[in-house]
């Protein structure tokens, strides 16, 4: 098992089903975790889940708002935590813009306020947070930001496997995990004598899809099937360790072949 017992995590977007998944393997392992969700249901899910074990931490706060990203790491950090490893986890979906019901668009009737509250948090919010990493703690101690992008960051979509399925492949969603490895390797390249910065990008992770769907995607992945959180969370908690201490502006896939082919 991986050893984190000498890191301390600070963790954006720690409700969903891959980052409430870190949040257990990270502790499991020995970690301080440090996470942060817009308050809600997945917040009061983490609490409940969570908030019983001495090494959790959990803050409200929303990536893509300036003011509080600045004023939640300064409260981390007023509070007693030194973070060393931080993950850019917290993203927005085409499906979670969705009100429930509603069509999902195609390009032509996908509108600018969907495509902007993207790019606000899946691409502006990792940046609020380096920002802050620099501004008030970079140099202080060792450090390692991983930030998670996807399958699609540097592959296109096949389209037809979302046909006739309540959901599509978002414009936006692809543009944004794109660019979150440029940011990868512009953080690496300037924190390089003081952090490490690596990609993580997850493939096809089962959570409820159809057996139709499944059979899709699967088809398109070497191993034949989606991923399981946990096989994410293997690779995040070693990108988290020392055993990942010479390894900065990679991209790591882990998406069981799908980008091999």
């Amino acid at each position: 098992m991986t050893d984190l017992s000498d890191k301390s995590i600070f963790l954006t977007g720690s409700g969903g089903v891959l980052g409430s998944t870190y949040v257990r393997r990270m502790l499991d392992a020995g970690a301080r975790v440090i996470a942060s969700e817009l308050p809600g249901a997945r917040y009061d899910g983490l609490a409940a889940k969570f908030g019983q074990n001495e090494n959790f931490a959990l803050y409200e706060m929303d990536v893509a708002d300036e003011a509080a990203v600045g004023d939640t790491v300064s409260q981390i950090l007023a509070d007693g935590h030194k973070p060393n490893v931080f993950f850019n986890n917290a993203s927005i979906t085409g499906e979670m813009l969705m009100k429930a019901g509603a069509e999902f668009p195609d390009l032509a009737n996908t509108t600018l306020d969907s495509w902007n509250k993207a790019l606000s948090v899946n691409l502006t919010g990792p940046f609020l947070l380096a920002r802050e990493i620099d501004r008030q703690v970079l140099g202080k101690w060792d450090l390692k930001l991983i930030n998670i992008a996807s399958m699609y960051a540097l592959r296109a979509p096949h389209h037809d496997i979302y046909e006739g399925m309540p959901f599509k492949n978002f414009s936006a969603y692809q543009a944004t995990k794109a660019g979150i490895h440029g940011l990868t390797l512009w953080l690496a390249s300037s924190w390089r004598h003081k952090a490490t910065v690596n990609t993580l990008a997850p493939g096809a992770v089962f959570n409820g899809h159809s057996e139709e769907f499944q059979k899709r995607v699967s088809e398109l992945i070497m191993q034949g099937r989606m991923a399981q959180p946990d096989e994410i969370a293997d690779v995040a908690l070693f990108l988290s360790s020392s055993g990942a201490n010479h390894m900065t502006g990679q991209f790591v896939n882990v998406d069981g072949g799908y980008s091999a082919w």
